[in-house]
């Protein structure tokens, strides 16, 4: 019997389409190189930039570099355990990490993993990793306080809801404390809190969360931990992970959120590993060419939405580490002109026991007094002038030179300016009792109590205040101002408590 060609070829492709349909088209690839946490994968023709690849036994990777030939992908794990030869898989699905109200109060990794020991996130809803910035029309000015508690920041560089302020400065400065301070402040506010912990020590971060426990604070934050001992690429995705989960507050609920970015430094440095283990070419201190775009990006989802979208608002609190205080070095340069204003820490007043250190001289908000209550505009007015008026005569008295009696009441009105701005650590104070002790300060009315005894009086005073004139305290919160019957009382209060602190 003789089998024509055709009945042959019929056969095949039916063969073929039965073949199509009993298996999963997904397309594959097989890892031809692995090394640094970096796969080069032969295979996956119709792969998209950024598109999440699996690996196989729970490891992912994302598609970075699009070859002629290969695609080079990010581990996002341990893959120590790849091997050349290994079968790779699309998604067809961009990196996007679980949000929602089930991520309160945990600890995860910039994947969502939980890290804390309390079991799975309970989250029906995932939120992508990259996603655009609210438009102009999208966005509303920056008009209202997010208080950060720090008499210092509060009264000179305001923060307000939207905004992007940097703080910035060498190591073991206090940066840090300044972002969990401001967390711990927002207590009994509405604000959701997220910290990113990028490439620190696992320890550092659990002293950290320790403080967040005790002050009540992880009731309304977030942790997303990317270790030193973790790979460059969780390291890297850190920052927009962090943002994601708080974006979902933002835009979803409505909320007002923070996001404390510690510290996009190390965020850099990572990316620059993995940028030039992809043979990406290098550009000034070796950082890729797209390092600018890397921040920007991320920064410019911080926004206060307008009432059409809700009124919702994302703050952002980068922080930069600086070498010897060079501000102008690569990273830095690029981070301040992208924020809204920066915190400079400075090491000499910090180790002068000046804590917070900030350096009121290049420390700048560019929001300004529109992210101020008017009680606290009206009092913190002339302390800029005040500061920098004690720090030139300051010299000037150190050189031994004789000051006239304008120029020594200036020199005592500023030394005491200086010791009412000190603040402990994890100890914020609430705008009222700050705008109550700025306003003694900057009128004169500490100027006979002797300049170390200062904080020991502001203490007591606060103490007393709240407990015999409270309405003075609550007029400044609801009305926002000092009223002229409230003035009477509040000056007539200092005067007594000035008189019987010095007896």
């Amino acid at each position: 019997m003789k089998i024509k060609a055709e009945e042959i070829t019929a056969v095949i492709k039916s063969e073929i389409e039965n073949f199509s349909k009993s298996v999963d088209m997904d397309e594959v690839g097989t890892v031809i190189q692995i090394g640094d946490g970096i796969a080069r994968i032969h295979g996956l023709t119709n792969v998209m930039s950024g598109e999440l690849l699996d690996f196989g036994n729970e490891l992912m990777g994302m598609a970075m570099n699009l070859e002629e030939d290969s695609v080079a992908s990010c581990i996002l794990g341990d893959y120590l355990n790849l091997r050349e030869g290994d079968t790779v898989k699309r998604t067809g699905r961009v990196l996007d990490v679980p949000v929602g109200e089930g991520l309160l109060g945990r600890i995860v990794n910039p994947l969502g993993v939980p890290l804390d020991g309390k079991g799975p996130i309970k989250s029906t809803k995932n939120w992508p990793l990259e996603y655009n910035a609210p438009g102009i029309a999208a966005r509303k000015s920056v008009h209202e306080p997010m208080q950060t508690g720090i008499k210092a920041i509060d009264s000179m560089i305001p923060v307000g809801r939207g905004q992007r302020e940097l703080i910035i400065g060498d190591r073991k400065t206090g940066k840090t404390a300044i972002a969990i301070d401001t967390i711990i402040n927002q207590k009994g506010a509405g604000v959701i809190c997220v910290y990113v912990a990028i490439g620190q020590k696992a320890t550092t971060v659990l002293q950290a969360v320790a403080r967040l426990e005790e002050a009540g604070a992880m009731d309304y934050t977030i942790i997303v931990m990317a270790n030193a001992s973790d790979p460059a690429s969780l390291q890297f995705i850190a920052p927009y992970a962090g943002t994601a989960m708080a974006e979902y507050f933002m835009y979803e609920e409505k909320k007002a959120t923070l996001c404390a970015y510690d510290d996009l430094t190390k965020q850099a440095a990572a990316y620059r590993e993995m940028s030039l283990l992809l043979r990406r070419p290098p550009g000034r201190e070796a950082y890729p060419g797209d390092v600018f775009y890397l921040h920007s990006r991320l920064l410019e989802r911080s926004a206060k939405l307008s009432d059409e979208l809700g009124g919702g608002s994302l703050t952002a609190l980068p922080i930069i580490e600086t070498q010897e205080g060079e501000v102008s070095a690569y990273i830095p340069t690029n981070v301040i002109s992208i924020t809204d204003g920066q915190i400079y820490l400075q090491p000499d007043l910090f180790n002068s026991g000046v804590r917070p250190a900030v350096d009121v001289g290049i420390s700048v908000s560019r929001v300004g007094g529109s992210a101020q209550i008017k009680a606290m505009k009206s009092v913190a007015g002339q302390l800029r002038l005040d500061l920098a008026a004690y720090r030139e005569l300051e010299a000037f008295a150190q050189l031994g030179t004789e000051l006239d009696k304008t120029a020594q009441k200036k020199l005592d009105l500023g030394a005491r300016v200086v010791e009412i701005l000190k603040q402990g650590q994890y100890s914020p104070k609430a705008v009222e009792d700050q705008v109550a002790i700025i306003y003694a300060a900057t009128q004169g009315f500490l100027n006979t109590i002797p300049v170390e005894k200062v904080q020991e009086f502001e203490e007591k005073f606060l103490s007393d205040l709240r407990g015999h004139e409270p309405e003075v305290l609550e007029s400044i919160v609801k009305e926002g101002k000092i009223t002229a019957d409230n003035k009477k009382a509040l000056e007539s209060f200092i005067e007594r408590q000035v008189e019987a602190f010095l007896r």
